[in-house]
């Protein structure tokens, strides 16, 4: 085995995410047992986000409002395993943190946050894969990751911008939008 392979492969054993980026949504792949981070980050101030699981009852996995975690019908299965990474949600992030992931936790993530500017409300898909056979990020064609990380920083500094560009709700109290799917 030469050196670079060795290098290569040691970085690669570091890395253990893969994030693929596209302008409507990202993909992860993660290893289970792993906490591993959805990313919800804008350049707006967040006043409230709400992160959610179409395919589950209750859907919700995470509700922040009022400078609070509020645990009202959060899905049993993420009590005590996930938080924000920034509670403040400071420079925009609302990124979730998924701690010790299992197969069960493959699914597809919605971040629906209130701009606090324009009190408008916007959302980011995240796809999760946890692979039940640990062909994830440390198993076979895990080049990629690199690439993907490379890829999803560079979305995450543009600033999502396309977040700018909503409506203005009443600013009436907190009511997420009904569609949370």
């Amino acid at each position: 085995m030469s050196a670079v392979s060795v290098s290569l492969g040691s970085t690669l054993l570091f890395f253990s995410v893969f994030v693929f980026v596209s302008a409507d949504q990202m993909n992860i792949t993660a290893e289970s047992g792993q906490d591993v981070t959805l990313p919800c980050q804008i350049t707006n101030k967040i006043s409230a986000v709400v992160w959610s699981r179409a395919e589950l009852e209750p859907k919700n996995v995470f509700l922040y409002q009022d400078g609070r975690f509020v645990p009202n019908n959060q899905h049993p299965s993420y009590k005590n395993r996930v938080d924000l990474r920034d509670r403040g949600m400071k420079g925009g992030d609302a990124s979730l943190i998924v701690k010790k992931v299992t197969t069960a936790d493959s699914g597809t993530y919605k971040c629906l946050f209130e701009i606090a500017e324009t009190r408008s409300w916007k959302n980011i898909t995240i796809n999760l894969r946890i692979p039940p056979d640990g062909s994830g990020p440390g198993g076979t064609g895990s080049i990629g990751v690199i690439v993907g990380l490379i890829v999803a920083g560079v979305a995450v500094a543009a600033g999502l911008s396309f977040c700018r560009k909503q409506k203005p709700q009443s600013p009436n109290s907190f009511q997420p939008p009904d569609d949370q799917d």
